[in-house]
């Protein structure tokens, strides 16, 4: 691996900046974490470790803007497979999801175990057994994470609207809204949080649990929303995030209309996701109001960015973790999900009267968007013990066998093994939309919801499809417009603006790579996730793309085809 003294000259490479702005040829010199000469020809220097880029891209370091690594990257520690994927920062705490602030109430951090949990389908074991929760306070948060988290990337939380209210309310959260006083509480949490250089506050306004419940946030009323932005536009550089609701029941546009007037005259940077750019979504009617609110508050400057996804959806559904039957208004299907045992799930799957109710589900209660009112597409995906058919569609299994398709995918889930999956077709993209959102000046790009649903799809690796599908195979972008996406855009909304661009002084967050070689790998299963009992659990991951190099703080992080051991990532802060 690569000398390490912190000096190091990148020769060779075609310099795409992160601006933007058109490439060109040249070398780049670092020293102790900075970038300290871009220039065509530099000659080395003694002790300095040479990397020859000749016939490759040098950019900043990519940016992962929507993560949920916040449980596992207390064991987790590599990360994999970002640092192969050119990724050195990211950012987490979204959706409203956090673990801080924390009640002393041990009821309460069980809640938030388990609400992380069920919503980003992380077995709850792990965070129990190796996250230390020695916090209350945001604050206390941090110092545990800088004194004990070691990890190959940078990293950057909001605080989570959740937390503050379970922190402030306990288990009522759930149930009704805040107080004056209980309203106070949070916004004093939240001073805490920001004073010690959260990126702002992450809410949620689309999510239900497994009991059709809607989530803590939903039950704010209007007051605690503004008194909480009203703290937030305090601190100049933190933002609010949100995620609305264009999938389930619709709600998107009467949502973003709520934080539109709450935030009125404030300076306050909102980030909601997001603007649908999934061709059922255009077809189905949701596209175009969300379309006109976005060009509204534009056309208004509000500081307002919308989110968006440019990798298709792509979903398998595993009977050990999974959101997706929740997310469809499926609570038949659920009860597989929650049953604590393989025998529990095998007896409901095996029971006439739970498969009654299963087709009944199907056919009637389930949302009208939900794919399990289509699912003659889905495709049996990994059989757990070979007995199969794999590669073949679920409708395809179910007239062989004359059955409905909720009984065939039972009798297929028992032949094969509950750790089968089965996957849904990719979601169809609205290149033309997504394109446009690309190019918007006020758009956060690359969601993909990386460390999440490990058990639905490996969304880590994602970055990567804008170089090699979007750039290099369709040609429907440049290298440039690709790179600012992931990089310097993204540094400037968070407000990391010590790095994200290839300049002089700038932090020496790099990657280096060839767009010939590299691929979206497929991903596969990995047995490293932690199951409490001694033993692992699998997770899906993928194969490096690779990249050449990736440097964090000038430090290796992938290099010769393979992840490093160094772990330089340190907690980034926002700065206006």
């Amino acid at each position: 691996m690569g000398d390490e003294t912190g000096k190091r000259l990148i020769r060779g490479g075609t310099i795409v900046d992160g601006t933007g702005a058109a490439s060109f040829v040249s070398d780049l010199r670092i020293r102790e974490g900075v970038i300290v000469e871009i220039a065509p020809s530099i000659q080395p220097e003694p002790g300095e470790h040479v990397f020859d880029a000749t016939g490759c891209h040098v950019a900043p370091g990519f940016i992962e803007s929507h993560t949920h690594y916040d449980g596992a990257m207390w064991w987790q520690s590599d990360l994999d497979p970002l640092p192969g994927y050119g990724v050195t920062s990211m950012v987490m705490g979204n959706c409203g999801f956090g673990l801080a602030p924390l009640s002393d109430d041990p009821a309460i951090r069980s809640e938030v175990i388990q609400i992380f949990s069920f919503f980003e389908d992380f077995p709850a074991a792990p965070f129990h057994e190796h996250v230390p929760w020695d916090w209350s306070s945001w604050s206390e948060y941090k110092r545990s994470m800088v004194e004990r988290v070691r990890v190959p990337i940078h990293y950057a939380t909001f605080v989570s609207h959740i937390t503050l209210r379970l922190a402030a309310m306990g288990l009522e959260a759930w149930e009704r809204a805040a107080t004056p006083e209980e309203v106070t509480a949070m916004k004093e949490l939240l001073e805490d949080a920001l004073s010690s250089g959260a990126l702002g506050l992450a809410s949620n306004l689309f999510d239900h649990d497994g009991d059709d419940r809607p989530i803590p946030t939903m039950h704010a009323k209007d007051e605690e929303f503004r008194a909480l932005f009203e703290v937030v536009a305090r601190f100049p550089g933190a933002s609010f995030q949100v995620p609305v609701d264009n999938i389930m029941r619709m709600t998107a546009a009467q949502s973003v209309e709520r934080i539109a007037r709450l935030t009125d005259g404030l300076e306050l940077r909102v980030q909601w996701a997001g603007l649908p750019n999934e061709m059922w979504q255009k077809q189905f009617g949701v596209q175009a109001p969300m379309v006109e609110l976005h060009e509204r508050f534009a056309a208004e400057g509000r500081d307002f960015w919308t989110a968006y996804m440019h990798a298709p959806i792509t979903t398998s559904i595993s009977l050990e973790h999974s959101l997706l039957f929740t997310q469809s208004g499926d609570f038949v299907w659920h009860e597989v999900i929650v049953a604590e045992s393989e025998a529990e799930k095998r007896a409901l799957l095996e029971d006439t009267e739970w498969r009654a109710r299963a087709r009944k589900s199907w056919d009637e209660d389930c949302n009208e968007t939900a794919p399990f009112r289509n699912p003659e597409p889905l495709i049996l995906e990994l059989s757990d013990n070979g007995v199969g058919p794999v590669n073949t569609t679920l409708g395809e299994y179910a007239a062989e066998r004359g059955l409905h398709c909720s009984d065939a995918l039972a009798e297929w889930m028992l032949a094969n093994g509950l750790g089968s999956t089965v996957r849904l077709p990719d979601w169809e993209k609205d290149v033309e939309m997504t394109l446009r959102l690309l190019r918007d000046p006020y758009s956060v790009g690359n969601l993909n919801d990386s460390g999440a649903h490990g058990q639905m799809f490996c969304g880590a690796g994602d970055n990567v499809l804008l170089l090699t599908k979007w750039v290099r195979d369709e040609g429907l972008l440049s290298v440039e417009e690709a790179v600012h996406v992931l990089t310097g855009k993204l540094a400037r909304h968070f407000g990391f603006l010590d790095r994200g661009e290839l300049a002089v002084g700038k932090r020496a967050d790099v990657v280096v790579f060839d767009l010939e070689e590299m691929e979206h790998r497929p991903k596969r299963k990995v047995f490293d996730l932690p199951d409490g009992n001694g033993g692992h659990s699998w997770r899906y991951s993928r194969d490096p793309a690779p990249v050449r190099l990736t440097l964090v703080d000038g430090i290796a992080t992938f290099e010769e085809g393979r992840p490093t051991e160094a772990r330089p990532g340190t907690m980034l802060e926002p700065s206006a």
